[in-house]
């Protein structure tokens, strides 16, 4: 028996209701999944934070090495390289505009160097090209801080200076290469109390890693939300007010 307009309406919309809501349920639960792996990593760096010092020698070379020693505290004897300090703009402390000062620090008895994220300086609100002068003096020093990944890039807007000393973003194997001198995959984050940051006028507020835990966890209530109003509105428009009496004025 051929269905009715009537009947392939109903078996559309059926149709359409479960997809709907097997994909919105989906979602859902892969949100809930990415707020537990971030979660797990949350606690992984705090983790890492309460650990010993990390040793100088057993500091990564490679990407992979890398990432497993974020947060970690450690102590890195070396020379500034002030020739290649870096700031970079758009980068705001307490919801100031201003610049992140990144300095290179070339190992003793290595070949290479890291970058160091030394601190924070305003910005000159009259002439945006006037960098701040931040003391880098010569020869040995100690800096303390944790491992992190190379400074966070933002947006590159149209024209981003790609050289010289005020960048908008940082890329590590492109300076590296600039600079003729290898570069470690992450760099330095320095605290207060580090004596390389003596006299340096430098603020180190830094904010502690945010990893979006509660985004993903928005996120997957609107998808469930979405779901429980897809079978809401079939279970009603399509079974139950079908079914009440109509009263006939």
């Amino acid at each position: 028996m051929p269905m009715t307009p009537a009947r392939w309406r109903q078996a559309v919309v059926a149709a359409a209701t479960v997809l709907g809501v097997l994909v919105t349920a989906r979602l859902g639960l892969w949100q809930l999944d990415r707020a537990a792996q971030k979660q797990a990593l949350q606690t992984a760096l705090e983790t890492r934070t309460a650990m010993p010092e990390l040793p100088a020698a057993s500091l990564a070379r490679s990407a992979v090495d890398a990432e497993p020693q974020f947060q970690r505290r450690i102590r890195l004897v070396g020379e500034w390289v002030p020739s290649a300090t870096v700031f970079l703009e758009n980068r705001q402390m307490h919801g100031q505009p201003g610049f992140f000062v990144v300095t290179p620090l070339k190992l003793a008895g290595q070949p290479d160097a890291v970058l160091v994220q030394r601190g924070w300086a305003p910005r000159d609100l009259r002439d945006r090209l006037i960098v701040p002068a931040v003391p880098t003096p010569a020869g040995p020093v100690e800096v303390w801080g944790h491992v992190a990944a190379p400074p966070g890039r933002l947006f590159d807007f149209a024209g981003a200076a790609a050289s010289g000393p005020i960048r908008q973003n940082l890329d590590v194997p492109a300076l590296a290469s600039e600079l003729g001198l290898p570069l470690r995959p992450l760099s330095l984050v320095q605290t207060d109390g580090s004596p390389a940051a003596a006299g340096d006028g430098l603020r180190r507020d830094w904010p502690a890693p945010a990893v979006d835990i509660q985004k993903h966890h928005g996120y997957a209530f609107q998808w469930f939300a979405l779901c429980a109003l897809m079978a809401g509105l079939y279970v009603w428009f399509q079974l139950v007010r079908p079914r009440i009496p109509r009263s006939d004025a």
